[in-house]
């Protein structure tokens, strides 16, 4: 049915897995898949070979689109070559709020099903994915766990290990920079990142014990 999807959910919880099955189900079908990602994304590509790759090995071509592109002529030029039957967009985040009404108007004719984050690090949501609670004609969540085994909500970026809500929006990286995580385990991990503060009258206490000690 045409209409604008937008299927979220945390890091790690299977969503471009999802799309890429998604994908599989529609060409097994004989239909036209156009398959797009943000060139935000730049992981696992090659000049001549753009691809959207799960962290479970499943993967596919695709076309790249940049920040500024007008997504309504990048699928009329591809509709042109061949009919599209569908339109499937992986880190659907990165798109700006134009990007995303133009995929609404996509979807007046045939489905668009996007794949993304709901917030970033500092738990905002992306521009993106904003327009796209706004604008989406059904909402689904991709449920992942915390460790703790609550649902993940949250993208924690770690820095040296420690949680950090400082720094630009947008770090591309996997298990090396963030951790899904539930909001409270979050919080406690971003609390136990802050510098501890010196009780500095405890220090001098103490060491004018340890001096009558010694005397």
């Amino acid at each position: 049915m045409a209409k604008l999807y937008f299927k979220y959910g945390a890091m790690g919880s299977s969503k471009t897995a999802q799309a890429l099955m998604t994908r599989f189900n529609y060409t097994q079908k004989g239909y036209n898949v156009l398959l797009l990602k943000s060139s935000v994304d730049n992981r696992f590509e090659t000049a001549f070979n753009p691809q959207v790759v799960s962290r479970i090995g499943l993967s596919a071509d695709c076309i790249k689109f940049s920040s500024g592109e007008n997504l309504l002529n990048l699928f009329t030029k591809n509709n042109y070559s061949k009919k599209v039957d569908v339109v499937i967009v992986d880190e659907c985040q990165f798109a700006s709020k134009t990007q995303v009404e133009q995929l609404k108007q996509i979807s007046k004719d045939i489905p668009v099903l996007c794949y993304g984050l709901l917030t970033n690090f500092k738990t905002e949501l992306f521009e993106g994915s904003k327009r796209l609670i706004e604008l989406a004609d059904s909402i689904d969540e991709v449920k992942s766990v915390c460790k703790c085994g609550a649902k993940a909500t949250v993208n924690a970026r770690k820095i040296n290990g420690k949680v950090t809500t400082s720094g630009e929006e947008i770090l591309i990286g996997a298990e090396e920079s963030y951790e899904s995580m539930c909001y409270w385990c979050f919080t406690k991990a971003l609390e136990n990142s802050k510098p501890k503060l010196v009780d500095f009258k405890a220090e001098i206490k103490n060491k004018h014990y340890n001096y009558l000690e010694r005397e």
